[in-house]
């Protein structure tokens, strides 16, 4: 019994030991109520970096109080600290003569000081996320309570065209990598008071400002909860592009196909939240996710709203044409000059013998090194400087195109069906399904070299049924064509006047889902 009575005398005592050390981290935590102190504090956590600026000062007349402004070099509005900070502390005529019954601090906040965004600070954790994120604090000597005083500002690069998803009809602003631009972009799209903004911070070390935006009564709550429940589970040091939380966030890590949506034009966004989607915004990055994403999201594009609804129709078939071009060409070459040439016509399939009668590989080998060879100068004229990466490009593809032909390595109809391939996969107007596409080129083409037709056939099918079993935020991928719902047929591989399109999306906005009157009801109360 002794024993047992000494094992839970540890416990409690291990206990309150630990209470005690909680009780310490949160009193080292405040601040304190010496001035000196506090600016010995600031200045070790910093590791007296030489960007923080510390500017003491002593305000009042009769009675002099010292003070002390803290902000980091680059990240502030230099100009909005001298006229709307300095200035109000340190006129002669400021009404400080203050007895010592009064806060000044409660004074200061409320008489004197003439900024809008202002909030309390008591804690050095918060004091030290507000001074690193371009904020300025204000402590007063004497008092353990300071002031986080909005005065962000520094470089940053203004709106300009998206270089990724060019129109040739609508708007030309993209967003930029300030968090704040871009949520006042989106609301100068939509201007509800239902479009919704709520904010977190995400990564240890970075602690990187995430927006979370969408329209209330629009969109789904158990995708706003599901977003909300994804965001609070990442333990990560550091998140320095929506890439990172994209690939936190999604269903799906395994699959080809992206699950998350982005964009870098404000309208996109706009377009997508109106349909019931959620926008995540990430500080230091212009692009902005979207869930839940579906497959033909990433077909469409922003100036397809923006024509008539017959060139838009004829531009997203041409689009889904591409697709399968891009995806199935090599392999349809492929499997059809190896195991079924009777489909060929005579003439065609003469020529095509003859242009081969001298190429040393089989079909498949021979698609393989000029679509490595492809891939190759695409990705050098990436990295290349602009200057010159245009002018290697062409004449790469073109010599080595040639030279190939003449060596006598590749026919010439392979390199006619690589180039339409290639160029097929510009039309796509989603970078990552492009990227998909490419990917699963290759695979396409190893079942074509191995099986033909029926190798294409099956790859097809296994294909479409990875797509119809994947969810992006619990939303099917395929919707809707699996499952199917005629209603919103209307906006994906054609797109209908938009007097007919009256519902949003149904599995994604299962509220408010009237999004325009019909053109009999319109016609209906002009008459009367």
């Amino acid at each position: 019994m002794s024993f047992f009575k000494k094992k839970t005398k540890k416990r409690i005592n291990q206990s309150s030991l630990d209470h005690k050390d909680e009780r310490n981290e949160i009193n080292e935590d405040m601040l304190r109520t010496n001035l000196n102190e506090n600016i010995q504090h600031v200045k070790q956590l910093l590791g007296n970096s030489s960007d923080l600026v510390i500017r003491e000062i002593q305000i009042g007349k009769g009675r002099l109080i010292k003070a002390c402004l803290f902000y980091t070099d680059g990240l502030v509005d230099t100009n909005s600290i001298q006229n709307y900070i300095m200035k109000s502390l340190m006129l002669d005529d400021q009404d400080l003569l203050l007895s010592s019954e009064q806060n000044i601090v409660q004074v200061l906040k409320d008489r004197i000081l003439a900024v809008g965004d202002i909030q309390d600070v008591t804690e050095f954790s918060s004091l030290m996320n507000s001074l690193l994120s371009g904020d300025v604090i204000l402590l007063v000597d004497g008092y353990s309570q300071g002031f986080e005083i909005c005065m962000r500002g520094g470089k940053d690069r203004g709106v300009m065209e998206s270089t990724t998803e060019t129109v040739v009809r609508g708007p030309k602003e993209g967003f930029t990598e300030n968090l704040r631009t871009n949520t006042a972009l989106i609301r100068r799209k939509i201007k509800t008071p239902h479009l919704w903004l709520e904010s977190k911070k995400i990564g240890r070390e970075t602690v990187t400002d995430v927006a979370i935006m969408y329209i209330d009564g629009i969109a789904n709550d158990k995708v706003i909860k599901e977003v909300h429940r994804r965001l609070d589970r990442i333990e990560i040091d550091g998140i320095l592009e929506s890439g990172y939380i994209e690939e936190l966030i999604q269903d799906e890590a395994l699959s080809p196909f992206p699950t998350v949506y982005y964009s870098e034009r404000p309208d996109k966004i706009a377009a997508e939240l109106l349909e019931g989607k959620i926008a995540i915004l990430v500080d230091g990055t212009p692009i902005v996710l979207v869930v839940p994403a579906l497959f033909v999201s990433f077909i469409q594009a922003a100036e397809d709203y923006y024509q008539r609804a017959d060139i838009s129709t004829l531009i997203r078939l041409l689009r889904f044409f591409s697709l399968f071009i891009a995806l199935l060409g090599p392999s349809l070459y492929i499997a059809i000059t190896t195991f079924h040439q009777e489909m060929l016509p005579t003439g065609l399939l003469i020529n095509l013998a003859a242009q081969r009668e001298g190429v040393p590989f089989p079909a498949f080998i021979e698609a393989l090194m000029m679509e490595t060879a492809f891939e190759i100068l695409r990705e050098a004229s990436l990295r290349m400087p602009k200057a010159i990466a245009q002018a290697i490009s062409i004449v790469g593809t073109l010599v080595i195109g040639t030279a190939a032909v003449e060596a006598g390595i590749v026919s010439a109809a392979m390199v006619i069906v690589v180039a339409i391939t290639a160029i097929s996969s510009f039309v796509l107007p989603s970078f990552a399904m492009s990227m998909s596409i490419r990917m699963l080129r290759f695979p396409m083409m190893a079942l074509a070299a191995s099986f033909g037709l029926f190798g294409i056939l099956i790859g097809f099918i296994a294909l479409i049924l990875h797509l119809c079993s994947l969810r992006s935020f619990g939303v099917p991928y395929m919707s809707p064509f699996g499952p199917f719902i005629k209603e919103d047929i209307h906006d994906t591989i054609i797109r209908v006047p938009r007097g007919r399109m009256f519902f949003r999306p149904r599995l994604i906005s299962q509220k408010n889902i009237r999004r325009e009157q019909t053109l009999k009801q319109d016609r209906q109360k002009n008459v009367d």
